[in-house]
């Protein structure tokens, strides 16, 4: 069958406006409900560049942030499609499900991830091979055509197709030979929806650290089909994929119980990049004040890319003014978006407020949990409790993501059927 049979009931051509807004987010979503089914099945692996992004949603940035809730995509594909209809697409909204739940039952993969790449980062002075071979892969300088090509897109839009970051990942890791941790990196520093869990346990499937020994091979003939033929990198691309060296058995870990809020007592809400829908958590009273912070410039020890921060930011301050509105509170005017000291920003929000309560949405693993995890015992000490609290999305979710994809693929119905009942 011709590749562009494929794409005849696809629009011609759509670009996406990066506004980090919940009513962009949900306008996307409108948008593109009407080909979230078998269309969306059929069409989804094409990546038809970054000025044509008709046949996926480009949700990701929205629901990495929650400016819209992975709940409520799933509601309104069904009222457009069955799920039969619709399969392919809610699994791919709940492959982000998975990979926190699992991340958030491996930490240690994530400590492992950031230490291995700090020592990566501290020898690149000392290894002019190796540091060579990096900035030529990241200045798009390789001469591999469509790995130049994303990695300028990247960098330059914050965004890339799904089977892109695939392709790229392989070609990183086998064809260039660098580290991933390297790569991971890369990605998570300028990803609009750059996500601690999704982004490094994609790039640990792509090396086969993810699925022991299953890895992913980029090859010239499906770049060219799913491009369309913009690319066609023959002769360039490694033949093989040998799985990347063990880094040792991924110890599962219970899940970290959610806080209890006492709702009869004053509380503050804390809104971060991980949880951009205040409105839509479990209270029975309201708040007494709002403030919000980001930790996006934690992401890396490098620089993290411009449009990231960016979106990151406006996400937060577009929650903060809902949060006012719905909540009829103001904003602690004091708190600094970026703070370096989440401890001093917090301490002066309880006291400012009056308040020895302060709720946040439950951080996973990442730059936000490690932040908070450092505040609470100094707040502690100080007599402040913070509150962490787990949406049901997640306390339904995450339990199946243990294994592979398919023990929580298998639970998606029950999932689905539990959540709207």
């Amino acid at each position: 069958m011709d590749q562009l049979s494929f794409l005849e009931d696809v629009p011609t051509t759509q670009s996406v406006d990066w506004v980090a807004t919940r009513q962009v987010g949900l306008q996307r979503l409108e948008n593109f409900l009407p080909r979230a089914g078998r269309t969306y099945a059929r069409t989804r692996n094409f990546d038809l560049g970054p000025m044509d992004r008709s046949n996926i949603s480009c949700l990701s940035p929205w629901l990495r942030h929650r400016l819209i809730l992975e709940q409520e995509v799933i509601s309104a594909t069904l009222t457009r499609h069955s799920l039969h209809a619709a399969e392919k697409f809610m699994q791919e909204v709940f492959w982000r499900a998975y990979f926190k739940g699992w991340l958030e039952q491996h930490p240690g993969i994530w400590s492992s991830y950031r230490s291995e790449l700090q020592r990566l980062l501290d020898l690149l002075p000392s290894d002019g091979q190796l540091s060579a071979r990096y900035q030529t892969a990241i200045e798009a300088r390789t001469g591999i055509e469509c790995f130049d090509a994303w990695a300028r897109e990247l960098v330059e839009t914050g965004y890339l197709h799904n089977h892109s970051r695939m392709w790229f990942a392989s070609i990183w890791i086998f064809t260039l030979k660098l580290p991933w941790q390297l790569g991971a990196d890369f990605f998570y520093r300028y990803l609009l929806d750059g996500d601690p869990a999704s982004n490094t346990l994609s790039w640990r499937w792509v090396g086969g650290l993810h699925t022991k020994g299953k890895t992913y091979l980029a090859r010239s003939s499906n770049i060219s089909r799913f491009t369309n033929g913009r690319f066609d990198p023959a002769g360039q691309l490694a033949a093989a994929t040998p799985p990347l060296a063990d880094d040792g058995p991924a110890v599962i870990t219970a899940l970290r119980p959610t806080d209890v809020l006492n709702q009869a007592l004053p509380y503050g809400l804390l809104i971060t990049e991980e949880d951009c829908h205040p409105e839509s958590l479990d209270f029975k009273s309201n708040p007494v004040g709002v403030m919000g912070l980001a930790a996006t410039n934690q992401r890396s020890p490098l620089p993290v890319g411009e449009r990231a921060a960016i979106f990151a930011r406006c996400a937060v301050e577009d929650a903060i003014s809902r949060a006012e509105a719905q909540f009829e509170i103001d904003r602690f005017e004091s708190s600094r978006l970026e703070a370096d000291d989440w401890t001093d920003q917090l301490t002066e929000f309880a006291t400012a407020s009056n308040i020895k309560n302060i709720v946040t949405s439950y951080a996973p693993a990442g730059p936000v949990a490690e932040r908070l995890a450092s505040a609470r015992p100094q707040l502690a000490a100080a007599g402040i409790q913070l509150v962490e609290i787990r949406r049901a999305y997640d306390e339904a979710a995450w339990p199946h993501a243990t294994k592979g994809f398919f023990k929580l693929k298998a639970k998606i119905p029950k999932l689905i059927e539990g959540l709207n009942g």
